[in-house]
């Protein structure tokens, strides 16, 4: 029996979130293979939502060019009440905090295709499709079993021989019922929320009444939401009995009454030829966490690690946030000696961040469209009412996406009069750069970076040396100041940039030195590399 071949990194489904993970390893010099059952890119959508932070991660693998014009900007979000009067209205910007809209509309199948077609292009990326993972263990040969390679057996289609890869880590992307999850021994924490939707997608060039963003229907009886995806594309999710059929005569005049505040239809009941049903779907919206995302090198991402209703558009914008955070902390490991304590923080950082999001989703399910208990009414007076005070709404869409948890790479200090920077994401403006107008991100890099005010210290320079990270003085970028006022409400000089742009770490004004290095540095700290290469020790200065 031939050995099996090894590899640093499986990733075993090519949906978005296994795709982007191994282009953004590759980004890092991170060799995977890409495991996946089907041989092509499931052709009907699924996801219609990303945000402005994951088309910047978009932009990360470099394909935000190609994506751009099948996106659509959309206004916000609309809650409605049954008889479709506004209750509360939550506007999404159209330039975001990441330098994109807030909010953009896509469709699935179009993403996956540019980003199936961007791994084609990258030499330490192979994807094999037609394939059937069938086991994922850890091998014991690791300190504790623990830090093992990973045996990753497969069938291709057609073939009942079992094939074998060795892997130093595997990246579970492989969805609600994935095998890896199951192979880590995880269960899922049930979060109280779960009912039966009907999705239902159209084609048409009819009239469309629609306000260009999302109307949710806060309606106890008839809950829905509707939003336009595309040019001639609409989308609409209506709480139905899973035997209420939406074909045939009868069915297609239950449509045309669902549909009529938006659209109408013939009333004899047929669709027209300008009316296509391209899909339509039951679901039952869930909200879960898995207790664990990680055993030994074993990682779970996405819907395999967390499932959350939609209506706030951040099931899939979560899943490449895990692989965001995950990846640039595993090549550090596998490429670069770190310690494998590095990796525990993604669990650490992720996990919270997925559940707060989780609970906006419920939040909105229950309060907003009603849900189907007596309260229902009273919940939906309540949001009514918040929403009038001014400044609600405009507080909801800024800030739905919560900063990082402190932690062993998230330095907080106390807020003192400024606001606080550490865990969370620092804002890309247009820079301009040797007379040409570029994004931020364009000049950072993939690796750390450090943007000041001020001309860098000794220790501040050290840190830079040690983690390989470009120091970028930002009164000299154009960019209208945004980053200077950034740094200025943050009472701080400079900050420590992490891969992914999170803040790990500030200099308060005035101080001249990161808070506490001491904390971090370990985490950070790479050991595999020629000596004539490898960086200055971090700096390890007492806290403040």
């Amino acid at each position: 029996m031939n050995a099996a071949p090894r590899i640093p990194v499986v990733i075993v489904g090519a949906g978005p979130v296994g795709v982007t993970a191994a282009l953004l390893l590759a980004r890092h010099g991170v060799r995977s293979l890409v495991l996946e059952r089907h041989r092509d890119v499931y052709p009907l959508p699924r996801a219609v939502v990303v945000d402005d932070e994951v088309r910047r991660i978009l932009q990360s693998v470099g394909v935000h060019e190609d994506f751009a014009p099948f996106t659509r900007p959309a206004r916000g979000l609309r809650l409605l009440d049954a008889r479709h009067r506004v209750i509360a209205e939550f506007p999404r910007s159209p330039h975001g905090h990441h330098g994109y809209p807030q909010t953009s509309m896509f469709d699935q199948p179009e993403l996956e295709r540019l980003l199936r077609e961007a791994l084609a292009r990258r030499p330490e990326c192979e994807l094999r499709g037609g394939v059937e993972v069938v086991s994922v263990a850890q091998d014991t040969d690791g300190p504790n079993g623990s830090t093992g390679r990973v045996r990753v057996a497969f069938r291709r289609d057609g073939s009942d021989e079992v094939e074998q890869v060795l892997a130093d880590a595997v990246l579970g992307c492989d969805g609600s019922g994935s095998l890896t999850r199951d192979s880590i021994g995880a269960v899922w924490e049930d979060l109280h929320f779960e009912e039966s939707w009907r999705v239902i997608d159209v084609r048409t060039s009819r009239q469309v009444r629609t306000w260009e963003g999302v109307d949710q229907i806060c309606c106890p009886t008839r809950p829905a939401t509707f939003m336009r995806v595309s040019e001639d594309r609409y989308r609409w999710e209506f709480r139905l009995d899973g035997h209420e059929p939406l074909d045939g005569p009868e069915g297609l005049e239950r449509l045309r009454e669902l549909v009529a505040p938006w659209l109408d239809l013939p009333s004899d009941g047929s669709s027209g030829d300008d009316f296509e049903v391209i899909r339509q779907a039951q679901y039952t919206f869930r909200a879960r966490l898995a207790d664990r995302w990680r055993l030994g090198r074993v990682f779970l991402l996405g819907d395999a690690a967390h499932l959350t209703p939609p209506f706030i558009g951040q099931g899939l914008c979560a899943g490449v946030r895990d692989a965001h955070n995950l990846t640039w902390k595993l090549a550090r490991v596998l490429r670069q000696g770190a310690r494998d304590a590095l990796l525990d923080t993604y669990e650490g950082e992720r996990k919270p961040h997925a559940r707060h999001l989780i609970r906006v989703a419920v939040a909105v399910g229950w309060a907003m469209t009603g849900g189907q208990d007596r309260a229902a009414a009273l919940r939906r007076a309540v949001v009514g009412a918040a929403c009038r005070i001014p400044g609600v709404t405009a507080a909801v869409g800024r800030d739905l996406s919560p900063a990082l948890a402190a932690g062993p790479l998230i330095r907080r200090r106390p807020r003192l009069l400024g606001r606080v920077l550490a865990g969370t994401l620092c804002p890309q403006p247009w820079v301009v750069v040797d007379g040409r107008r570029v994004r931020l991100d364009d000049i950072l890099g993939d690796s750390f970076a450090v943007l000041t005010t001020v001309p860098p210290t000794p220790q501040m320079a050290a840190v830079a040396t040690a983690l390989g990270a470009r120091t970028i003085r930002v009164d000299g970028l154009g960019d209208d100041g945004t980053l200077a006022a950034w740094l200025a409400r943050g009472r701080a000089d400079a900050v420590l940039l992490r891969p992914d742009r999170a803040v790990l770490d500030t200099v308060p004004a005035g101080t001249g030195d990161f808070t506490d290095t001491a904390a971090w540095a370990s985490l950070l700290h790479t050991a595999r590399q020629p000596a004539e290469d490898r960086p200055a020790p971090l700096p390890r200065s007492a806290g403040r």
